[in-house]
C-alpha cells in the first residue's frame, strides 16, 4: 500500500489556487500520486480528496465513498481517480446537505449542491469517462471540483447559521438514529 500524505489545511496557498490541467496522463509520478491519495483518503476516513489538499496543484481528485465514522450513511463505491474532471450538465434542483472537509478540520456545514450532474473525466488509464452522478456521490464530485478551483465548502455556505462544529454535527447524527 502507498504511503499516506500530509493534508494541508485552510490558509495553505495551494487551496486558494486554480489547479493546473494534467498533460501527461501516463506519467509514473502521477500514478504514484493517485495511489498516495487513495491511501490518504482511506486513512483519514474521507469520502474524497483532491490533489491540492496534499499541496499538489493538479486537476485530480479521488471519489471514495464508503460508510465511515465521518459519513456513516455514505454509499459504497471503489476509490475512483478523476483527472481533468468537469461538469457538462446539471439539474436545476439543488439540495442543501452536510459537508465537511479534511482541510477544514472540526467544521461542518449545510451546503447547497446540484442533486444530479453529468460529468466527464479521464480515468487513471487515460480513458475518457462520462457519467451521471446523483445525491451524495454528486455532492462529493462538486466538493472536490471546487478544490481544483480554489474554493472551500465554507465559501459556499449561504449563512453563518449553516456552519457547525464537528461535535454539533455528530450530535445531530446521533439524534437522527
Amino acid at each position: 500500500m502507498a504511503d499516506s500524505l500530509k493534508i494541508v489545511h485552510q490558509g495553505h496557498p495551494t487551496l486558494q489556487q486554480t489547479a493546473r490541467d494534467i498533460q501527461y496522463l501516463d506519467d509514473p509520478q502521477l500514478q504514484k500520486l493517485i495511489d498516495h491519495l487513495i491511501t490518504t483518503v482511506q486513512e483519514a476516513n474521507g469520502v474524497g480528496i483532491a490533489a491540492p489538499q496534499v499541496a499538489a496543484s493538479l486537476r485530480l481528485f479521488i471519489v471514495a465513498s464508503r460508510p465511515n465514522s465521518r459519513y456513516p450513511y455514505a454509499p459504497q463505491m471503489p476509490p475512483t481517480a478523476m483527472l481533468n474532471p468537469r461538469i457538462v450538465a446539471h439539474s436545476q434542483e439543488t439540495v442543501k446537505d452536510w459537508e465537511g472537509c479534511l482541510s477544514v478540520p472540526g467544521v461542518r456545514g449545510l451546503v447547497p449542491r446540484y442533486r444530479e450532474i453529468e460529468v466527464e473525466y479521464c480515468d487513471r488509464a487515460g480513458n475518457l469517462q462520462r457519467q451521471v452522478l446523483t445525491d451524495f456521490i454528486a455532492r462529493i464530485f462538486q466538493h472536490e471540483l471546487d478544490h481544483l478551483d480554489g474554493i472551500l465548502f465554507i465559501d459556499r455556505l449561504q449563512s453563518h447559521e449553516d456552519r457547525f462544529t464537528e461535535e454539533e454535527y455528530q450530535n445531530s447524527l446521533a439524534q437522527s438514529r
